[in-house]
């Protein structure tokens, strides 16, 4: 659902993959985007029952709602989930806030504004943790740290308590390695941590500065 250019996009690679698609938008002028696509195009409302039993959803594997409206997104992902059983079922939401309810109903989504934040802040401030992965609704990351010295010979998951985040793995002479409860930081080690993005900074800047004396 939506042919703007994302769904325009989508639409072409996976027909190009062999797929049959099937492309839903209430503006028959967006289908000029598709240019050689020999699927269907169906003009109506996507979440509309009746248009979605035009296109074909009572067959379908899979179904994408990516038009430029979240509430419509979410509304069709429902329909197409609850009431037509479709398996795989994604949506497109800018909100950040709204994509984080909707992943904890069950509904897959891709939180956009999240995402090109995070690629931008990538290729701009190259310095400190590097965020590998986020996670669809913007909350999780995944990064690469740069950890201070002073922190070699302590067990990993001292580390994370003391500074609130999860190793996720290391880099160990150039091997990955799944942490274990008795592994320790050693020279040289690259970690990847998972942190929640609004604690990243603090989880960056804590791991930056050697670790605080205990009593």
């Amino acid at each position: 659902m939506g042919c703007g250019r994302v769904g325009s996009a989508l639409a072409l690679r996976l027909e190009g993959l062999g797929h049959q698609v099937t492309v839903v938008d209430q503006n028959p002028d967006a289908f000029r985007r598709l240019g050689a696509f020999d699927g269907d195009r169906v003009t109506g409302i996507g979440f509309d029952r009746d248009t979605l039993i035009e296109a074909g959803i009572e067959s379908a594997d899979a179904f994408a709602a990516v038009s430029s409206g979240d509430n419509s997104n979410i509304l069709a992902a429902r329909v197409a989930r609850e009431t037509f059983g479709v398996a795989n079922v994604v949506a497109r939401i800018y909100d950040p806030g709204r994509a984080e309810v909707y992943e904890r109903l069950g509904i897959p989504t891709v939180a956009t504004v999240p995402w090109a934040a995070d690629q931008v802040l990538r290729r701009i401030l190259p310095q400190g943790a590097a965020s590998e992965f986020t996670d669809a609704t913007g909350a999780l990351s995944l990064v690469q740290v740069e950890v201070h010295p002073a922190w070699v010979g302590t067990r990993l998951t001292t580390l994370e308590a003391r500074v609130g985040a999860r190793v996720a793995y290391v880099v160990r002479l150039g091997r990955a390695l799944l942490p274990k409860p008795d592994t320790v930081y050693q020279d040289g080690d690259q970690l990847h941590v998972l942190v929640r993005g609004d604690e990243l900074d603090g989880v960056d800047r804590a791991l930056s500065l050697a670790p605080p004396v205990e009593d």
